[in-house]
């Protein structure tokens, strides 16, 4: 159970680079098993997460190769599904994807059910509902899933919500089918296209028509050498943002990419935020636009509208919680509206032991009052990443010292986050 120390309410300064994508790391991983050929990965993050998940595949007879940031991924001949890692499974949301990618290559199998961050009732009716269209069979037990697939097939679908995990459960399943499917009401953000990206690197057609629609021309048998550089983190990139307003700093934010914090910047400055942001460039991959953001010491003032997350290109769910910590900074009250999640903006008023007000008016929405002097505490990390990240922005930026317990929610998502913060002068240190 490992802890952080932090000496907070100091100003940072410095330039930070943005890492690559947790979640679509985690789909680009699942995906990788429907490809028989050998698939490379660049811009690996070194995070808890992807971790868990390596450990699952390589339970299932997947050869895996790790040279610093990079993973060569061999699938076996055939999956041996009995031996799967039934606790590394557990502790990550991602396993769901496994659905999808192994139905279109073993015809009967069982996994366990999905895991990750607790944030009250997480339904899977929406994946259940979307791959039975493709002629998957999955009866769900305590704690499993079973999955029939005889023969996969064409489909074309409306989801029963617009998801980000959906959409690219459904996207895998549809590449793995010879001719054209369509998904309607999907999802666009960004580790549904970086997982599109990758697909169209494996031979598959993957059109985005407009209007939530998606559509893929798949192929039955995928057998290709590939190597795909992973997109940059639009939440880790809000997350410094969060860190160099709670701090009152001046941080040189690099590889944003700009796509995914369009709306998110837009709010900071109606709000106040003062910034410079570069010319756009290219990551990597050659795909997604990136820039360099600047925060600059800023006043902020409350939006008189309450703020609320949306599918692509609304302000992301992930990015959400941190306007909680930002809105602490803010004159005036700030109403945050988490209609997602019926637990998530429980953990919100955990800032309050920092001297934060934030008022819980029910499970979904909390009311922060701003021009609050925040001063160390000892929290005990919520079992959810973001939450746990809006904790640590604020003990940053709160006076004396601070101690957060059980990090490990953090480390799922956040690579070496301790030493990343240090270089931009921050005092923290991670112990047992």
């Amino acid at each position: 159970m490992s802890k952080f120390v932090i000496n907070g309410g100091k100003k940072l300064a410095g330039e930070i680079k943005v890492n690559s994508s947790k979640n679509a790391t985690v789909a680009l991983v699942m995906a990788s098993l429907i490809n028989k050929g050998t698939t490379t990965l660049k811009n690996v993050p070194e995070i808890e997460e992807v971790s868990r998940m390596l450990e699952v595949i390589r339970s299932i007879g997947v050869k895996i190769k790790r040279e610093e940031r990079k993973l060569i991924i061999t699938p076996p001949k055939k999956f041996n599904i009995k031996n799967i890692d039934t606790e590394a499974a557990k502790k990550t949301r991602g396993i769901i994807l496994g659905i999808g990618a192994l139905a279109g290559q073993v015809g009967r199998f069982e996994i366990p059910q999905a895991g990750g961050c607790r944030l009250g009732s997480r339904t899977v009716k929406p994946h259940l509902f979307a791959l039975e269209n493709f002629g998957i069979n999955i009866k769900t037990t305590e704690d499993s899933y079973i999955v029939s697939a005889p023969k996969l097939k064409r489909a074309e679908l409306i989801l029963y919500e617009t998801g980000d995990t959906v959409t690219e459960n459904a996207l895998i399943a549809a590449a793995q089918v010879n001719g054209r499917s369509e998904i309607r009401m999907a999802s666009s953000n960004y580790m549904v296209q970086d997982l599109g990206f990758f697909l169209e690197k494996l031979g598959v057609k993957v059109t985005w028509t407009g209007s939530g629609i998606v559509e893929v021309t798949g192929k039955k048998n995928i057998n290709k050498d590939v190597s795909y550089e992973i997109s940059e983190d639009p939440i880790e990139a809000m997350f410094f943002l969060c860190l160099a307003i709670t701090t009152d700093s001046n941080i040189k934010i690099k590889r944003c990419p700009i796509d995914f914090l369009e709306l998110e910047l837009l709010k900071l400055e109606k709000m106040g935020l003062k910034y410079k942001m570069s010319k756009k460039y290219k990551s990597n991959n050659n795909r997604t636009d990136l820039v360099d953001i600047e925060v600059l010491p800023s006043k902020l003032v409350a939006l008189e509208e309450k703020i609320h997350a949306m599918p692509y290109p609304g302000i992301n769910q992930d990015n959400l919680p941190f306007f909680v910590p930002i809105a602490t900074k803010a004159e005036g009250r700030t109403l945050i509206h988490d209609w997602t999640y019926e637990n998530r903006a429980i953990y919100f008023s955990l800032l309050n032991k920092l001297g934060a007000k934030v008022n819980l008016i029910d499970p979904h929405r909390v009311e922060v009052e701003g021009s609050s002097k925040l001063t160390g505490a000892e929290v005990v990390c919520p079992p959810a990443l973001r939450p746990a990240a809006i904790i640590l922005g604020a003990m940053l930026g709160a006076k004396g010292k601070s101690v957060l317990h059980n990090v490990y929610p953090i480390a799922r998502g956040y690579e070496r986050i301790e030493e990343r913060l240090r270089r931009l002068g921050a005092e923290i240190e991670r112990t047992e």
